[in-house]
C-alpha cells in the first residue's frame, strides 16, 4: 500500500502538479526504511538472494531516490562544494530533474581534487569531490549497501557509521582494560583511503553484477588535478558520499582474524570463549588498537595484521605503530593516544585504587584524559583567535571564542577531564588579561571586561550580559557505550532517539529539546535518527518578536526547519539556527 502511494506520488511529481518542498517526506522515509530493515534482517539471517532482491527494488524506489537527492542537495553541509561540471546547487525542479534520472549508468565522472588541512599537523589532506549527480546516485547505493554491512559489521568498529561513535571506541577501550593491565599495540594504517587494492575490495562487496559495474566506475573515475586527468588505480577517493562505507567494507574482518588466533592459545581451561575475550580488537576508521595481557601474543598479532592488510594492498604506518602497556613503560612508552584522548592506568594506594568484579583491590586506576598535544592545539586557536580580535568588540570576541569552547569541551565531557578543563580556563584568562592590558595601555579595565555573576567573579562578559563560556562549566558525565551490535537498523527508534539526546557532542539546549520532544520532530512527526541534521529553531522567528528561550524553541530536521522557515514570515534565519 505504502509503496503503491510512493508510486503515485512519483507520478504527480513528475506531472509538476505538486513541488517539492511538498513532497510526504514522512510517507517516503517510512517506504524507504522499510526496505532497509528488511535487507537488514536478511543479511543478518544470511539470505544472499533476497538481500539482492531488495536491494534492486530500493533502488528502483522513488521514495529512496527522493531522500538520496535531499540528501545531498539540502542535507549535507558540504552541498555547496562543486565538482568538475561546476554545479553548487539545484532548483527545486532541477532536483525532481535529478530524481528522475538517477539510475545505475555504469559510468562516472571524475572528481575534483581538492586539498584540505590535516588536523594536528602541517600536512594537507586531498578530497575528490563528485559531481553532484555522481554524490546523489552514491548516496542512493548507500541506501541501499548500508543495511546489508550493518548486519555484518564486526561489534568493535565504530568509525563512519550510523549510530556510533569516538566516544563508543573509548568507551570500549575503558571496558577492555579498567581491570586488567594490559599490552597495547597503538597501530595506523598507512593511506588507507588511497591504497585500497579495487579488486579486492569490490570481491569482498560481492554484490550483483550491474552494482558491482557501477562501484569500479566510481573507483575508476580519474581525478581532475588543476584541469589535468590522472588516473585512480587504488583507493577510494575521500570526498565521495560512498567511500567511508567502502573503507569500512575493505577493512571488515581485521577484528575476527586476531579472534581466530586468540583461539589457538592455551587457555586455563581450554576455553576458546574466555580466549577470544581476553584479546581485543578496536577500531575507528583506519585507527586501532589491539590489547592483551600477554606482549608475545600483541607481538604475534602485529605480524598478522600486517599479513591480512597486504591482502588488500595496505600496510601499516611505521611511525604510528608502536607496542606500548596501560601501566607500565615498555620501550620508553607508556599508555597510548587514541582519537583525542591518552590512555593510561596509574598505581595508587589500595585506598583508592579501582576494584574487580569480586571486590579484589587492583592496586591501579585507569584515567581516559584529552591528549597534552590536543589541549595545546586548542590553546593555540584560543589563541589565535585572541590575537586576531585585537582592536574588535569585547562581544565579537566572545562570539567567536564560544562555539570553540562549547565544542572542544563537548567532546571531552565523557572522560576525566576536569582537572584539564580548569588549566585550560586558567590559561584562557591569562591570555584575556593581555588582551585587555594591549587595550587599555597597560591597564586591565577589570570593571569593563570583567564582572562579578552571582557568586563568581572575573567573569568576562558584556554589559548586556554576554558572557564567555567556560570550559569548567561543562558537567563531566560518562557517556554509555552502544550496546553490542546495535544498528539503526533494528528500527528501534526509542533506543537510538534518546541516544542523540545523550551524545557528548551534544549542545545542552538541543538534548533538553531532544528529550522534551522524545525524540520525534514535531514537523514531520519522525523520530531523530543518528545520522540526522537537526537545527534549532524559533517556532516564532526572532524577525517578528519571537524569544530566545526554551517556550518558543524547537528541534526540527534540516529539511523540516527549510520548509518551516520558508513559510513561517521570518525575514531570515536566526544566528542560533544552525545544524548540530
Amino acid at each position: 500500500m505504502e509503496i503503491l502511494v510512493a508510486m503515485n506520488m512519483s507520478k504527480t511529481l513528475n506531472n509538476q502538479t505538486v513541488e517539492w518542498k511538498d513532497l510526504n517526506w514522512r510517507q517516503l522515509e517510512r517506504v524507504t526504511f522499510k526496505l532497509q530493515k528488511r535487507i537488514y534482517q536478511a543479511s543478518e539471517r544470511g539470505d544472499a538472494k533476497a538481500v539482492r532482491k531488495l536491494q534492486k527494488t530500493l533502488i528502483r524506489s522513488w521514495s529512496a531516490k527522493c531522500l538520496a537527492v535531499r540528501r545531498v542537495t539540502q542535507d549535507n553541509q558540504g552541498k555547496n562544494t562543486a565538482g568538475v561540471d561546476g554545479v553548487k546547487t539545484l532548483t527545486s525542479k532541477q532536483r525532481t530533474t535529478l530524481v528522475s534520472s538517477l539510475k545505475l549508468t555504469e559510468k562516472a565522472k571524475p572528481t575534483r581534487r581538492v586539498m584540505i588541512p590535516k588536523p594536528g599537523s602541517n600536512e594537507k589532506r586531498p578530497l575528490g569531490i563528485p559531481t553532484i549527480d555522481d554524490r546523489a546516485l552514491q548516496a542512493l547505493v548507500k541506501i541501499a549497501l548500508e543495511p546489508e554491512w550493518e548486519a555484518k559489521f564486526e561489534p568493535n568498529s565504530y568509525g563512519f557509521r550510523p549510530g556510533r561513535s569516538c566516544h563508543d571506541a573509548i568507551g570500549a577501550i575503558y571496558n577492555s582494560i579498567r581491570q586488567k593491565t594490559k599490552y597495547v599495540l597503538d597501530a595506523d594504517i598507512a593511506k588507507c583511503f588511497d591504497r585500497i587494492d579495487h579488486k579486492a575490495l569490490l570481491d569482498k562487496v560481492k554484490t550483483y553484477p550491474t552494482l558491482r559495474r557501477q562501484l569500479k566506475a566510481w573507483l575508476k573515475a580519474g581525478v581532475m588535478i588543476n584541469g589535468n586527468f590522472s588516473n585512480t588505480n587504488e583507493g577510494t577517493p575521500q570526498g565521495g558520499i560512498i567511500s567511508p562505507l567502502l573503507a569500512n567494507i575493505a577493512l571488515h574482518g581485521m577484528e575476527e582474524r586476531v579472534k581466530q588466533y586468540a583461539e589457538t592459545l592455551k587457555a586455563k581451561r581450554g576455553d576458546k570463549v574466555k580466549n577470544r575475550k581476553s584479546l581485543n580488537l578496536i577500531r575507528y576508521a583506519d585507527d586501532f588498537v589491539i590489547m592483551h595481557e600477554d606482549l608475545e601474543v600483541v607481538q604475534t598479532c602485529q605480524k598478522i595484521i600486517a599479513h591480512w592488510l597486504s591482502d588488500i594492498g595496505l600496510e601499516l604506518k611505521p611511525s604510528k605503530t608502536r607496542l606500548t602497556h596501560t601501566l607500565n613503560e615498555i620501550n620508553g612508552n607508556v599508555g597510548f593516544e587514541f582519537l583525542g584522548f591518552h590512555v593510561q592506568q596509574y598505581k595508587v594506594g589500595s585506598y583508592r585504587c579501582a576494584k574487580n568484579g569480586h571486590g579484589t583491590k587492583l592496586g591501579f586506576n585507569t584515567l581516559i584524559t584529552p591528549s597534552k598535544p590536543k589541549v595545546k592545539a586548542h590553546l593555540t586557536k584560543i589563541a589565535e583567535v585572541i590575537d586576531s580580535h585585537k582592536t574588535a568588540p569585547q562581544a565579537a570576541l566572545i562570539s567567536k571564542l564560544n562555539p570553540i569552547i562549547r565544542g572542544w569541551s563537548n567532546y571531552y565531557s565523557a572522560q576525566v577531564s576536569k582537572a584539564t578543563f580548569s588549566k585550560v580556563d586558567m590559561l584562557t584568562y591569562q591570555k584575556l588579561r593581555a588582551w585587555a592590558r594591549s587595550r587599555g595601555k597597560g591597564n586591565i579595565n577589570k570593571d569593563k571586561y570583567w564582572r562579578t555573576v552571582g557568586n563568581r567573579n572575573w567573569c568576562f562578559r558584556t554589559e548586556d550580559g554576554l558572557e564567555l563560556n567556560r570550559h569548567s562549566d561543562t558537567p563531566i558525565v560518562r557517556h554509555v557505550k552502544v550496546k553490542g551490535n546495535f544498528t539503526p537498523y533494528n528500527g528501534d527508534w526509542i533506543y537510538w532517539s534518546k541516544r542523540r539526546g545523550e551524545y557528548p557532542e551534544t549542545p545542552t539546549r538541543v538534548s533538553k529539546l531532544i528529550k522534551q520532544q522524545k525524540g520525534i520532530c514535531p514537523h514531520c512527526d519522525l523520530y531523530f535518527t543518528s545520522i540526522d541534521i537537526v537545527e534549532l529553531d524559533h517556532i516564532k522567528p526572532t524577525s517578528l518578536g519571537g524569544k530566545d528561550t526554551y517556550d518558543n524553541l524547537q528541534i526540527l530536521h534540516k529539511h523540516c526547519h527549510d520548509t518551516k522557515t520558508a513559510s513561517d514570515g521570518s525575514l531570515h534565519k536566526n544566528h542560533d539556527d544552525k545544524p548540530f
